[in-house]
């Protein structure tokens, strides 16, 4: 185990801050009751003129339960973009400390480095698209705060080898924020049962995939309860709205339905994969533990303007490291899939 230690890490000026405490934060109604005069609401009731719960503790109670961790444990935002912006903002000091992403990878790394202004010192996967642990640990120094792997990792599709994570939370002095966006969709078990063995980890989850809840944007972040303190410190005081909590706590008491939609995507997701190996200038598909397939074509600039002119819409990745001449299939729905192979072979003539 590394020497890592929380108040070592956490900016000063946040160590020392006193959070806004909302109306909502002041009391608590034991079941009782109340007349809200409090917070200068419309108090005419429409099911969304109150403000909503600022901890959001039914829908976190909900979740806790479901994924087996602590409700001290987690963290809601608007979106997995907030949770991992509070953690840049808690956590790194502008103008001086740096952070280390490992391209290709989620763009909203190096985005909120900038906006921050933070350093982010990237470090490219390995040609088998696994984290450089030597070079990683090589690139860091006492300003170093945070350190982002994306498993399974978009835009490649494969879920880090877990040794080689290991290794990174024993060895690297800050927080390892492991983004699990498409664990649901993986075999693996995910990070979230280390919480207790490594204190600097912090692992990110959405609503946004497998639960299909794009629209209503819910982030999930689990880190130890002292982490989660210091974010809910800092967080918005109303950050995640009425509707949003509402939508997200209806969509968790449907388990089979997330299920049965989830084994419906693997299977296209074999189906597309089976498809695609026909298609005469696609070269290689790289194995995928996501909804999403990452493949590499014979030009990419071309077969995606080519799709777009059949009205099919996908995402060219060949501005990535490593993935030169890619092109990102989401898998869709069967109907979706065969227009997608038909309007591929129609181009491949």
């Amino acid at each position: 185990m590394n020497s890592f230690k929380i108040e070592n890490l956490v900016r000063t000026n946040v160590a020392r801050m006193k959070p806004y405490s909302s109306a909502r934060d002041e009391f608590k109604a034991d079941g009782r009751k109340m007349t809200f005069l409090d917070a200068n609401e419309n108090p005419f009731e429409n099911g969304v003129n109150r403000y909503p719960d600022p901890q959001q503790n039914d829908l976190k109670s909900k979740i806790a339960d479901i994924k087996g961790v602590p409700v001290s444990q987690v963290l809601l935002g608007n979106g997995s973009d907030e949770v991992l912006d509070l953690i840049f903002r808690a956590f790194c000091e502008p103008g001086k400390n740096n952070v280390i992403s490992l391209p290709p990878t989620y763009g909203m790394y190096k985005v909120l480095a900038d906006l921050n202004q933070i350093e982010d010192r990237e470090v490219l996967l390995t040609e088998d698209f696994q984290p450089d642990v030597e070079e990683i640990l090589k690139k860091t120094d006492q300003n170093t705060k945070l350190l982002f792997l994306c498993s399974p990792n978009n835009p490649t599709g494969n879920v880090f080898s877990m040794t080689l994570v290991e290794k990174l939370l024993n060895g690297f002095n800050g927080l390892v924020v492991i983004d699990e966006a498409y664990i649901d969709f993986s075999n693996e078990p995910g990070w979230l049962q280390a919480l207790e063995d490594f204190p600097n980890l912090v692992v990110t989850q959405t609503l946004s995939k497998a639960y299909g809840l794009a629209g209503i944007r819910l982030g999930i972040g689990y880190a130890s309860e002292e982490i989660i303190e210091i974010l809910n410190k800092i967080k918005p005081p109303y950050n995640v709205n009425e509707l949003t909590q509402q939508k997200a706590a209806e969509r968790l008491r449907n388990p089979e339905e997330v299920e049965f939609e989830i084994k419906q995507i693997l299977e296209q997701r074999e189906y597309l994969e089976k498809e695609l190996q026909k298609v005469n200038f696609v070269k290689k598909i790289y194995p995928s533990k996501t909804n999403f397939l990452l493949v590499r074509v014979d030009n990419a600039d071309l077969r995606y303007s080519q799709l777009l002119e059949k009205g099919i819409v996908v995402r060219n990745r060949s501005n990535q490291p490593l993935c030169e001449n890619t092109i990102r299939f989401t898998v869709g729905t069967k109907t979706e899939n065969n227009r997608l192979i038909n309007a591929l072979n129609e181009i491949a003539g």
